[in-house]
């Protein structure tokens, strides 16, 4: 009887231990056990959010994100794990499988023949990522690959691999705008060019879920995952440009190019009513999908990052000046010498002559710097100045490109006082810098009778859910009068027509404006560079103006001088105003006397 009693109360007290560990694992202890259990037995995976489309003005993709996928693995369990069973044909009886015993040497050789790697390269991997953490649960073994692939890696069926998304970016349209577009590095974190400077739009967000796997094999557990986080779409790039054209005026520009030996060139093209951007070409171009491929300063846009000295082109910008101050028009007159020396100052034209009475029409046809000189004196500094800025000249454009430059109006009135030759240099071009855009937005508006339009280059961002941000300015800001923007810009016709070039730039049907310039371009040491920039500006129909083109080739060495961009000038304005059914002009440009 005793032995009974003892040994129900030995029973007793084991029933109770165990009750109380029970009651321990599942009711005290039981979310700490849970977590542990969860930490062993989930996994968390993100879900990418995907970058923003960039597309032209008419919907076209320029830029893209496609699914691709890395390869990883974990080396843990490749090695705790040891083989796993593969389901194969039964060689006895073709209707009929087995189960295959695959080795974690057979699988790591596999996965590298389907990855295309070096035989041993995946088991490499391996050994070396537990050597360094025998608790190692994660390794690249390949990143971004396609999806046929990811199919050839599925089909092996090896537990310890997980292919994870990985979108891609892709530009389907090649180096069509590739300048302006820019590109990303590996990781897709934007590099350069508007995929840099717009990535607030662009820029998709991550998300995760969360799910179960077998202890035994590792399988994720049907029903198990649940979203953490959800993952939000980057918005969509809408630029002004037209890719159509933009690739035709590439065209253009690289032929001249190569044609002259010029190291480079930019065109714009620019309408010339509201400031937005059609085209923006540099040559070279890159090709965003393979940016390695070109050197690293023609990867990005020196229509905005290469400031120059405009030279003659900017005479319309203190034509306009002087007459919006009322102090000339295009028949006031002035004797132009070769040379003069106001001040400190020493001034002279491009090629020997005696005294010229010329009107300052004739003074725009033959490009006299001395005859600006004495026109541009008539105006005070602070108002010219004035004027400078509000051309858009010495700040940067409304874009905001990256590494845009402002350039640089050598200080100003106060400087200019103390400097008489950088005083008179800036009448005619020199003695300051500014950027394609810039000369560009400045001829704009003249032609838009004299008010200027923010340069624009992106539309909006539409967002996923449709709401379009970030829309452009459509406010202008009147430089001078419409009388000296159209008196401007009737001087601006006869030098299209009277002056050297014209019989290289005629386009039939039109009446156009437009003004040449030879360049020194600064070194960045305080100096110039060896080669000249030569360039044309100008808008049509002059009558009615729609489009502005502004070129500009930079040492074209069998060809140093404005003839080498005036084809390239003719070319791209004769494409827009064909492009876009532009109306001929119907009347001829007014006679204005050139001489008294």
């Amino acid at each position: 009887m005793r032995r009974i009693i003892a040994l129900g109360v030995v029973l007793v007290a084991v029933a109770g231990v165990f009750v109380t560990r029970l009651v321990d694992i599942q009711v005290v202890r039981a979310e700490e056990y849970n977590e542990a259990a969860q930490d062993v037995r989930s996994t968390t995976q993100t879900v990418y959010g995907p970058r923003g489309d960039i597309v032209d003005a008419n919907g076209v993709v320029l830029a893209d994100t496609v699914m691709r996928y890395d390869i990883t693995i974990s080396p843990k369990q490749a090695r705790s794990g040891g083989g796993f069973e593969r389901e194969t044909p039964d060689p006895a009886d073709a209707s009929k499988t087995v189960d295959v015993e695959v080795t974690t040497e057979q699988a790591a050789t596999e996965l590298s023949a389907a990855l295309g790697l070096p035989p041993d390269q995946v088991l490499g991997i391996i050994d070396e990522y537990l050597a360094a953490d025998p608790d190692s649960d994660f390794a690249y073994v390949a990143k971004v690959v396609d999806t046929e692939t990811l199919e050839r890696v599925r089909e092996l069926g090896i537990p310890w691999v997980y292919p994870l998304d990985n979108p891609s970016r892709r530009y389907p349209n090649g180096a069509v705008a590739g300048n302006l577009i820019g590109f990303v590095d590996p990781d897709a974190n934007p590099v350069a060019g508007l995929e840099l400077a717009q990535d607030a739009c662009l820029a998709g967000e991550d998300g995760s879920t969360r799910h179960l796997r077998s202890l035994r094999d590792w399988v994720t557990i049907p029903g198990s995952e649940h979203v953490v986080k959800e993952a939000r779409a980057g918005g969509s790039l809408q630029l002004t440009i037209d890719s159509d054209l933009q690739y035709s005026v590439q065209r253009t520009a690289a032929a001249q190019v190569e044609a002259t030996g010029a190291d480079w060139a930019t065109v714009t093209v620019m309408e010339a009513k509201t400031g937005r951007l059609l085209a923006v070409v540099d040559v070279p171009t890159v090709d965003p999908n393979t940016p390695a491929a070109i050197a690293s300063e023609n990867r990005g846009s020196r229509a905005f990052t290469a400031p120059f000295e405009p030279g003659s082109t900017f005479k319309a910008l203190t034509a306009a000046s002087v007459i919006d101050a009322g102090q000339g028009d295009p028949t006031s007159q002035v004797v132009a010498p070769y040379r003069i020396t106001p001040g400190n100052a020493d001034i002279n034209d491009s090629y020997m002559h005696g005294d010229e009475r010329l009107t300052l029409t004739g003074v725009m046809i033959d490009s006299s710097n001395t005859g600006m000189s004495l026109f541009g004196e008539r105006v005070s500094d602070e108002q010219r100045y004035q004027d400078m800025l509000d051309f858009g000249l010495g700040v940067q454009t409304e874009v905001g490109f990256p590494a845009e430059a402002s350039g640089d109006l050598h200080g100003g009135p106060e400087v200019w006082a103390e400097d008489d030759q950088t005083k008179y240099a800036t009448m005619f071009g020199q003695g300051l810098t500014t950027t394609a855009i810039q000369i560009a937005s400045a001829y704009q508006a003249i032609a838009n009778d004299g008010v200027r339009m923010p340069v624009t280059l992106v539309d909006g961002c539409v967002q996923e859910d449709g709401t379009v941000t970030e829309k452009p300015s459509t406010e202008g800001n009147a430089v001078v009068s419409p009388q000296a923007a159209q008196q401007t810009s009737q001087m601006l016709e006869r030098v299209y027509a009277e002056g050297w070039l014209a019989k290289e730039w005629e386009i039939p049907g039109y009446r156009v404006a437009a003004k040449t310039g030879t360049a020194q371009v600064p070194d960045g040491q305080g100096g110039y560079q060896s080669g000249y920039l030569v360039s044309v500006s100008g808008f049509a129909p002059a009558d009615d103006p729609e489009f502005v083109v502004s070129v500009s080739i930079m040492n074209p060495v069998k060809m140093n001088s404005s003839a080498a961009s005036a084809p390239v000038f003719r070319d791209v304005m004769s494409q827009v105003l064909k492009k876009y059914r532009t109306v001929p002009s119907g009347a001829p440009a007014p006679e204005l006397p050139a001489t008294w």
